[in-house]
């Protein structure tokens, strides 16, 4: 997939790898979260100067987030044949390539040249370029460095590159508002950040070694980088494998969803998720009905873009600071996600001023940070190491199932009735922490 002259390198599992390298592989995953959560700061007001019902916005990411789903699994494995240098070229390329388009698209709204809705279709066309082809680069990022480094060093260089999604996502909504430019107007964000990707294709062509895969070493499959949760973590088969071989000639059983060991953390990946994927969908909206912008859409992004990244803060001092300061286990990290979610988006539903909506978004925000790891590393310790791999990609599934519909469903539930699609998100994460309590395994049992 690259035309510029190949450069290999004999591949040692023990070493470590160079500095130069982990910062680039780094800036492409930070690109692509901050890309999208900027996006997500200036759409709703794009699709009221469009004249667009906000419910089709919201469509429009379903369908990306549905592509994602279907062919991230499918990058992942081709990427143990292809190179995982290839797929994040592949990666980028749709990234900036639907940026770009998407960019053009609105643009030509914005003037005229295209009605309201012919805009949001293409843009939903385009869009998939992202969906289709962007979801190839998260699971090869991850697994090169997986195939690249020792043990003692994968985990500490895992985790650098999983937090890059989640500072793109305070970097996204910290931007946005500051580069609206002149001419281009609110889908400015859209060529800037296109700018950047081509700016690490370039680097990651020119600067990182071709590969000749030789290890079946996979990252773990994300949902689209719409959502607060980290990138993912990484199944390694020598890994995981040694502690639970099959004998030779055994065949593995299929993990089913219906496992009674999964079920009770699925129910509760599915439930919660859609929650959170809720409020996600309309706080933007809601933002512009309670700041009274809609006749002035262009100022929302700066106050969207306020509230988004106090989020995303939130989050972030979840998964970084109080799950590991506290030792919070499975069960604890996701009832009290639920607890915490549902304080915060009753909150976000009676308050009028932005500082007010931005202080219950973070605790909301902070719940739900809390909660994915939790479900996440819940479901991955009911079952056994040899079940890592199928796991996982029963939880990207879950995760990211949640982005096809529901945030369409929270913004047409808002229009209709906004403090009752408010209450239908609380239910939800009350169902959660209610029924958790009597469904959900102990901490001291799974770790047993």
């Amino acid at each position: 997939m690259s035309d510029m002259p190949a450069r290999t390198e004999s591949i040692d599992i023990g070493q470590k790898l160079p500095t130069d390298r982990m910062a680039l592989l780094f800036m492409v995953m930070l690109v692509t979260a901050a890309g999208n959560t900027a996006m997500q700061s200036v759409m709703p007001a794009i699709g009221t100067r469009l004249g667009v019902a906000d419910v089709w916005v919201s469509l429009a990411y379903s369908w990306s987030a549905l592509l994602w789903m279907i062919f991230a699994p499918r990058w992942a494995r081709l990427s143990d044949r292809r190179g995982r240098k290839a797929l994040m070229n592949l990666g980028l390329l749709g990234f900036i390539s639907s940026f770009a388009f998407c960019g053009l698209t609105l643009m030509a709204g914005l003037y005229g040249y295209l009605s309201g809705l012919w805009t949001m279709l293409i843009f939903a066309a385009f869009r998939s370029l992202y969906g289709g082809l962007g979801s190839a680069g998260p699971p090869a990022v991850q697994a090169y460095v997986a195939a690249r480094t020792s043990r003692q060093e994968r985990t500490q260089s895992l985790s650098m590159i999983s937090s890059s999604f989640g500072l793109g996502t305070v970097i996204g909504p910290a931007l946005a508002p500051l580069i609206i430019l002149p001419f281009l107007g609110l889908p400015s964000p859209f060529f800037v950040f296109a700018a950047f990707g081509l700016l690490v294709l370039v680097t990651l062509k020119w600067r990182l070694p071709d590969d000749a895969p030789s290890y079946s070493v996979r990252g773990r499959l994300t949902s689209e980088p719409m959502s607060s949760g980290a990138a993912g973590e990484v199944y390694d088969a020598d890994e995981h494998d040694e502690a639970d071989a099959k004998p030779a000639g055994s065949t593995e059983q299929r993990l089913s969803w219906r496992d009674a060991r999964l079920r009770p953390w699925l129910i509760t990946g599915v439930v919660g998720g859609h929650a959170n994927a809720m409020i996600l969908g309309l706080i933007g909206f809601m933002l512009l009905d309670r700041l009274d912008l809609r006749a002035t859409p262009e100022l929302a992004a700066g106050p969207t873009g306020l509230v988004l990244m106090a989020g995303a803060f939130a989050t972030l001092l979840a998964q970084w600071g109080l799950i590991p300061y506290l030792k919070m286990g499975p069960r604890n990290s996701t009832l009290w996600g639920m607890a915490l979610a549902a304080v915060g988006c009753t909150m976000v539903a009676f308050s009028a001023s932005i500082n007010a909506i931005a202080l219950g978004f973070a605790i909301a925000s902070l719940g739900f940070g809390l909660f994915r790891p939790g479900f996440t590393a819940g479901a991955s310790l009911a079952v056994t190491r040899a079940e890592q791999g199928q796991v996982a990609g029963i939880v990207a599934s879950i995760n990211g199932s949640a982005y096809i519909v529901a945030p369409a469903i929270g913004v047409a539930l808002y229009n209709v009735a906004p403090l009752e699609s408010f209450a239908i998100i609380i239910a939800l994460c009350l169902f959660v922490l209610v029924w958790g309590r009597k469904a959900l395994q102990r901490d001291e049992v799974l770790v047993r």
